[in-house]
């Protein structure tokens, strides 16, 4: 059996920009940015928090276990756990459904954990996540296996039964067309479209219209959440940070007694994901070139990103599109199609006390740059392979193609090796051309010399 990452992910932001305009009621702002709002956030036990996460029923419905290992076999625990769970993919766990059939289900680490230079590392985004097929077309093999092993009517069809129908409505309408890309936003558009806003129970005719696009976003890391006042690429998410993230159970959640009950767990999921801090660089740096950089980077880029090492700020900045000019796709998404967010506004997930509403924007956040050497690829689509070609825009290619190896990471650029294509010829190649795959923007490296560039890359790999 294929495996499938239909696991909802909420995610963070990339990018940046700079200098100057007077804000005669507050600080100097750089050109082009607004302030983001901050709210308070629930507190919680992080250790706790992480063992929801491995072994928690949030997505509470899935594949019977004896079927998974059978398919799959057993051995593939990267995470250490125990019991059913030791053999259990890190993207999955196994739980009980409702009716008591342990089953196995997506989880977080679907799209938040990466197996990376060879190591899992949870909190970074699955940047080698496949979503360019509608993983729909896995059902009826496993409907076939399902009806061999079990029949249907049975317990284990009724606890498989609501993964599902969110399989067959989900993966026709999140088909993207370059793997590394992630249809975060589409998914959590076809899940509420199928949910009562007021109880979350499933309607099988959508009760909202959704658009047909599937805007392609690259997974941010976790580490970054502890700095931001808002979540997602535009600034999207306001309030309540738990309720935002406990949403993935819309997967296949009943109703809203059973998502009261995942609510209580992610403000000690929230206090984990605050506990997470970047990988470190692991090779020999230039301590010269670093300082160097530190400089410029402070000079020309802290305003937006903040400073790092002893003394650390963080200016929770959104950049207005004209202003950073990278691709405006999700932009124009969520600012022509608004029946998404009249839906979440309305809905259980908007109602005290842990409320939290949804704000579309005009641009995108200047995000945290904490441990930015590991996130490769860049700006908010996955459009640019590494820092270096980051900082240089001349040198994005228009057509690019890895390897989708953990290993195959150039440390000395800060980003996937990767070969210059003639044109889209395969899914693995990265074409942006495409609308919402554009590498355009960013241009803020382009003003530095080339040895400065270099310097700036150097002090990256150290924060």
């Amino acid at each position: 059996m294929k495996r499938t990452t239909l696991s909802l992910i909420l995610a963070l932001s990339l990018m940046l920009t700079f200098y100057n305009c007077k804000d005669d009621d507050g600080p100097e702002l750089p050109n082009g940015a607004i302030q983001l709002p901050s709210y308070a956030q629930r507190t919680g036990d992080p250790s706790a928090g992480y063992d929801y996460l491995v072994y928690g029923d949030y997505v509470g419905h899935g594949v019977p276990y004896q079927a998974y290992v059978t398919a799959m076999g057993t051995g593939q625990n990267r995470l250490d756990r125990t019991g059913d769970n030791a053999n259990v993919a890190y993207d999955f766990t196994a739980v009980d459904a409702p009716n008591g059939v342990r089953v196995v289900a997506a989880n977080c680490f679907s799209c938040h954990a990466s197996v990376f230079r060879g190591e899992l590392v949870v909190g970074m985004g699955a940047s080698e996540a496949n979503f360019t097929s509608d993983q729909s077309e896995l059902i009826p093999t496993i409907d076939l296996g399902m009806n061999v092993l079990y029949g249907n009517p049975s317990d284990e069809w009724d606890a498989y039964e609501p993964f599902r129908r969110a399989v067959l409505v989900v993966g026709p309408q999140t088909v993207l067309q370059a793997r590394g890309t992630n249809p975060a936003d589409k998914i959590a558009a076809v899940l509420a479209a199928h949910r009562n806003p007021n109880d979350l129970s499933w309607s099988e005719e959508p009760l909202i219209t959704i658009p047909d696009v599937v805007p392609p976003t690259d997974v941010p890391a976790w580490w970054h959440m502890k700095k931001k006042n808002t979540m997602f690429y535009n600034a999207l998410g306001r309030k309540d940070f738990a309720r935002f993230m406990m949403s993935s159970s819309l997967l296949t959640v009943k109703d809203t007694v059973k998502a009261r009950e995942i609510d209580t767990h992610f403000a000690d999921v929230l206090a984990f994901i605050q506990s997470l801090e970047p990988p470190v660089y692991p090779d020999a740096l230039d301590s010269s070139k670093i300082a160097e950089g530190e400089k410029i980077f402070n000079d020309n880029c802290s305003q937006c990103h903040g400073t790092y090492g002893d003394v650390e700020t963080y200016p929770n900045l959104l950049i207005e599109r004209n202003v950073i000019q990278t691709d405006p796709y999700v932009l124009d998404v969520y600012n022509t199609h608004t029946q998404f967010a009249d839906w979440y506004n309305s809905s259980w997930f908007s109602k005290p006390p842990y409320d939290a509403f949804i704000q579309p924007e005009d641009g995108y956040v200047a995000p945290p740059l904490d441990g930015v050497w590991a996130t490769a690829p860049y700006l908010h689509n996955g459009s640019v392979p590494d820092l270096e070609t980051l900082l240089d825009s001349s040198k994005r290619p228009t057509y690019w193609k890895r390897s989708f190896v953990s290993t195959d990471y150039n440390m000395e650029k800060a980003g996937w090796n990767y070969s210059v294509e003639s044109g889209p010829s395969t899914s693995d190649v990265y074409d942006t051309t495409l609308l919402g795959y554009g590498n355009q923007g960013h241009y803020y490296g382009d003003q530095l010399t080339e040895e400065e560039r270099a310097a700036v890359l150097e002090y990256l790999k150290s924060i």
